[in-house]
């Protein structure tokens, strides 16, 4: 990274470089764009994966943080920070051209703190509606229920996109119409079972043809970063559990180990044994019913109820582990809550040729099925380049060639010490998609095949201090959850609770692609495609 310091120093010579947990990189908001494009293109080491925008309110000034890494080494990481003195008409210059996955990040930030971004084509608030009074993300919030009433009225969805633009004469407030003026509008979603959660898309088409989609996300918004301010680090573990709760266990895990390695906690090795089987099961229970979801959207009812039956198994164990099936509640930090029954080893060492067995038969059920091939191949395309772009990870990115397993690029837990293939497809489209979670729910049975029988004698919880404190500080946690790659952020001012919690969505990528995926694609088929990427609402609506 010494090479790129010296990028860096070349591009704006002013840039301040500190040596904190991650190389962080100070500049002022009129030099962000030129050096973060000097990266996005650096010819050697491209950071073209953007892989959390988290915004800031640090009290005298409001701004961004990016954490960037590349496709080509994920294990190079860079932070840059930016901000502006000015509370009252707070703007930033946007990166949307440079990461298509900064466009909703951006829009989120807007919401919650009121930061503007020039040259964004849509800065409607994303989460919020448009008339929402305050921003929630800022220490100075008004969170007096008065000011926001809940209201019984249904109100118009104007579909106007307004924005910032620079011009030669300085910056001009404009509006866009978001469709065409003779567009043919349809709603699909809140209310709908296919969009797998309330999630709202607006559609335009031509006949039956996608011509565009608009995303509305929001309607199940908890404010679970906001709470997390005011939450001790064991309390927040309970919010993340209900995120992505198809990952419970996995969300979880990162979180502790966030708090394990700002604290400096050394876990148990039986407790880390048991936390990398569980995480193993708790991808399989996931792909299972992602499995299942995408075959009932595409018209096979039994494969659910089979994905269903196989996943029951996994429940019983992680149920007669924990005492949850859904809500897990399983990781503490320095550990895991209680030890494994009695006999957990031999129930998951039935389960894994059981589940081997059905593999076959979901292959002989519906992978090869004409009619289920001819709606998944070739259908919904996803360039390598838009899924580096829009930040798409997990077997949905790795559908479409992107090695992005944080499990092999950043091992944790016991990663480094089992031996499994990382699941890549060039197809680029569903059935891509479709094949890697079967194929990885193999690569969990491997892993948890070698890990089984050696789970060691010993402690599954260290010791911790009854209140937690972490040091002052930014703090990064990435790992493989079963949509993608789940992170957290920390900065800690050394309280008992953090100033700033930020969680990164892999389902807030995938949904961030159906725009492009979906276009010039049969309406028929845009309910397969999002059931191949796969996304869990509560996940993005945080």
């Amino acid at each position: 990274m010494e090479n790129i310091k010296k990028v860096i120093l070349d591009a704006v010579p002013e840039a301040v470089i500190e040596e904190r947990n991650k190389l962080t990189v100070t500049v002022e908001p009129n030099k962000l764009r030129h050096l973060a494009k000097t990266l996005r293109y650096h010819a050697e080491l491209p950071f073209d994966y953007l892989a959390q925008l988290t915004g800031m309110d640090w009290g005298e000034k409001l701004g961004v943080i990016y954490l960037l890494s590349s496709s080509k080494d994920l294990t190079k990481e860079l932070v840059i920070e930016t901000g502006t003195t000015d509370r009252e008409k707070p703007l930033l210059y946007t990166v949307t051209d440079l990461w298509g996955t900064a466009h909703y990040n951006e829009r989120e930030v807007f919401a919650m703190l009121g930061i503007r971004f020039i040259n964004n084509p849509d800065m409607r608030r994303f989460f919020l509606n448009s008339d929402w009074v305050g921003f929630p993300l800022r220490k100075d919030y008004d969170a007096n229920p008065v000011l926001n009433p809940v209201s019984l009225e249904s109100k118009e969805i104007e579909d106007i996109a307004p924005r910032i633009v620079e011009t030669p004469q300085g910056l001009k407030e404009e509006k866009n119409n978001i469709f065409a003026d003779d567009a043919y509008i349809i709603n699909i979603g809140p209310q709908h079972p296919s969009t797998h959660g309330v999630m709202h898309f607006r559609v335009a088409l031509d006949g039956e043809i996608v011509k565009k989609i608009d995303v509305h996300s929001g309607y199940i918004h908890r404010g679970i970063e906001k709470m997390c301010e005011n939450m001790t680090y064991p309390q927040i573990l309970h919010l993340t559990d209900r995120l992505d709760y198809l990952s419970a266990n996995i969300n979880r895990h990162a979180l502790c180990m966030c708090v394990e390695k700002a604290a400096e906690i050394e876990v148990p090795e039986r407790a880390q044994y048991i936390r990398t089987i569980m995480d193993e099961l708790n991808r399989i229970d996931s792909h299972l019913i992602a499995w299942g979801t995408m075959c009932m959207d595409l018209g096979a009812t039994t494969a659910f109820i089979y994905g269903m039956r196989e996943r029951e198994q996994i429940l019983n164990i992680i149920e007669k582990t924990s005492g949850g099936r859904l809500i897990i509640n399983y990781n503490v930090i320095g550990g895991v809550m209680f030890d494994i029954y009695k006999d957990f080893q031999k129930d998951v060492k039935e389960f894994i040729p059981y589940m081997r067995k059905h593999l076959k038969q979901y292959d002989k059920l519906f992978t090869g099925n004409v009619i289920a091939v001819g709606r998944m191949k070739n259908i919904g395309i996803l360039t390598t380049e838009d899924a580096i772009s829009y930040a798409v990870t997990g077997p949905a990115g790795r559908g479409s060639g992107f090695s992005c397993d944080m499990r092999k690029h950043q091992p944790y837990a016991l990663y480094d010490k089992v031996q499994f293939t990382e699941v890549i497809r060039n197809e680029c489209d569903s059935y891509a998609r479709y094949l890697n979670r079967l194929d990885e729910i193999e690569e969990s049975l491997k892993i948890i095949e070698q890990l089984i029988d050696n789970i060691p004698e010993g402690d599954i919880q260290a010791k911790t201090k009854a209140i937690i404190k972490l040091p002052e500080g930014d703090y990064f946690q990435r790992v493989e959850a079963a949509r993608g790659e789940f992170g957290v952020f920390i900065q800690s001012r050394g309280d008992k609770t953090p100033y700033r919690m930020k969680f990164r969505s892999p389902s807030m990528a995938a949904v961030s692609v159906m725009p492009i995926i979906c276009a010039e694609e049969k309406i028929s088929d845009f309910i397969g495609i999002g059931g191949s990427m796969d996304y869990v609402i509560p996940d993005i609506d945080r």
